[in-house]
């Protein structure tokens, strides 16, 4: 027998899975961990509590499945992406990590604009000066705290750490290396101008490979400690959306995959670089050589159905329990009572601020046309229909930028919605599936370990081999010209109230 491992390093827990190498899951384990919060809008992790959940879950697929170390073929890991790890000359950590949710770094990006120049940075790195990114936060720790930045000698996104702990490597990879905002991501090598203007060694960083390539073999050491066998290769992997992009075979031109988790991500893959200069989206190297994905994000997705069950759906809740079902299950069979367009209810999905495509953190959420005659369940309806339209939006902007999408996929939480995948189809107009592993990113890598390996040809073969895909569903002819009517009107709506905003947040 033989197996692919994928390693998926996320904020709440790591996951890993062992694949048989027709995709099927041999074992699956996650262990959690936790986050800390010193001060309001900050966030870290303690590096160590991933290798221990790494070694944890490592040790338990190989235990369930009965696998043998030595028939486990290659190593993939995909990893939450912008985490800061810095490691003083001996290797050892020197403090916890500022990871992507951080918000401390608003001044950080202000000097990075400023010294870079915003038009400049957007060209280079191919998106605008971010608190969520890495650069801002190694200029934040070298403006707050010096003396441990001095001591400095490594500097390692989250799942790279996990690699040196395996390897004894410093190695990354460009789909991660292009969140740090140090990356030349039309070059997928590292900008010495933007290094520069910032004052950062280039010798703090690690040697950037493509995704699928070997970055290193697991040492006896981490081989006693994981349950696996030593000089097993560890290929670069992935960024955990580029890495979901090969989990669920968006890798080729005009293919690309709808995320309704807590926030909402578009991605479309694409061999033809494309930046967009207002820095709307987001352009990244994508794990498959050569190539680039281009990703829209909402930041209220899930996260409106979410609020909106909390707060106004304790009966749906009480139906599901005495079904056993899932509370969305009701909410679905609910909403599917409501005509298209709610009865001239529309709602906006800011409860966070946004950033596809308006970039403003003032926006906030808005039922617009609301009336006497609109029940509760008009309410959750438009909530949905809201955050396909905020979707839309992301799919509008690719577009724009000369980005095609023929083939869409549904992901995340809301993506297991029949009814919220054909609000996709018709909005889109185009069909909309969904993959039969739910492994997603885990998946993803371990197709990249294949490649890495010799398993695979290629990321696209590998794809081909492992990924199925259930029926589309197709869009409804006659329901695509009134969702269309209503988006129109969705599009208009945040430009009327855009300075209001600005006012409330003043309030």
């Amino acid at each position: 027998m033989a197996f692919l491992l994928g390693i998926d390093l996320g904020t709440s827990g790591t996951k890993t899975v062992l694949f048989n190498l027709d995709g099927t899951v041999a074992a699956s384990k996650t262990i959690e961990y936790p986050l800390y919060q010193p001060q309001n809008g900050w966030a870290e992790q303690d590096p160590a509590d991933w290798f221990d959940a790494v070694c944890g879950t490592a040790k338990a697929v190989m235990a369930q499945s009965g696998a043998k170390p030595s028939d486990v073929k290659g190593i993939g890991i995909s990893g939450q992406m912008h985490g800061l790890v810095m490691l003083d000359k001996d290797g050892n950590v020197l403090r916890k990590s500022i990871i992507w949710c951080d918000q401390r770094t608003a001044a950080e990006c202000d000097e990075i604009t400023q010294k870079v120049g915003a038009e400049r940075l957007i060209e280079i790195t191919a998106n605008p000066a971010l608190t969520g990114f890495t650069a801002s936060k190694i200029l934040w720790v070298q403006k707050h705290e010096p003396e441990l930045y001095e001591k400095c000698a490594h500097i390692l996104l989250p799942k790279d750490y996990v690699r040196y702990m395996l390897t004894g490597e410093f190695a990354t990879e460009v789909s991660d290396a292009s969140g740090m905002q140090l990356l030349d991501v039309p070059k997928r090598q590292w900008s010495d101008e933007v290094l520069s203007k910032l004052g950062i060694d280039k010798s703090l960083l690690a040697k950037v490979y493509e995704s699928p390539e070997v970055t290193g073999k697991l040492t006896a050491k981490a081989a006693a400690l994981t349950g696996l066998a030593e000089g097993t290769p560890v290929v670069g992997g992935a960024g955990d959306n580029a890495a979901a992009a090969v989990g669920t075979g968006t890798v080729v031109d005009g293919r690309a995959f709808t995320t309704i988790g807590t926030s909402g991500v578009v991605f479309a893959h694409t061999t033809k670089l494309s930046i967009d200069p207002k820095g709307r989206v987001h352009t990244f190297c994508c794990a498959v050589p050569g190539a680039w994905h281009v990703m829209g994000v909402t930041l209220a997705a899930g996260l409106s159905l979410k609020w909106f069950r909390d707060n106004f759906c304790q009966d749906e809740i009480t139906v599901a329990a005495g079904m056993g079902k899932d509370p969305y299950f009701v909410m679905d069979k609910q909403a599917e009572r409501i005509p298209i367009g709610c009865d001239r209810l529309l709602y906006m999905p800011y409860l966070m601020g946004e950033r596809t495509p308006h970039l403003d953190p003032d926006c906030r959420g808005a039922f617009y046309g609301l009336s006497a005659m609109h029940t509760r369940q008009h309410l959750l309806r438009a909530v949905m229909e809201g955050v396909v339209y905020s979707q839309r939006d992301s799919t509008e902007v690719l577009r724009e930028m000369g980005v095609t999408i023929n083939d869409m996929y549904a992901c995340g939480g809301g993506g297991s919605s029949p009814l919220w995948r054909q609000m996709l189809a018709d909005t889109f107009n185009c069909p909309v599936k969904t993959v039969a592993s739910k492994e997603g990113p885990a998946l993803g890598v371990a197709i990249l370990a294949g490649v890495g390996t010799g398993v695979f040809s290629s990321v696209q073969e590998g794809c081909d081999k492992l990924i199925k895909t259930n029926p589309a569903q197709l869009p409804i002819a006659e329901n695509v010209p009134k969702y269309e009517k209503v988006y129109q009107l969705y599009r208009k709506i945040y430009p009327a109230l855009k300075e209001t905003y600005k006012e409330l947040a003043k309030l």
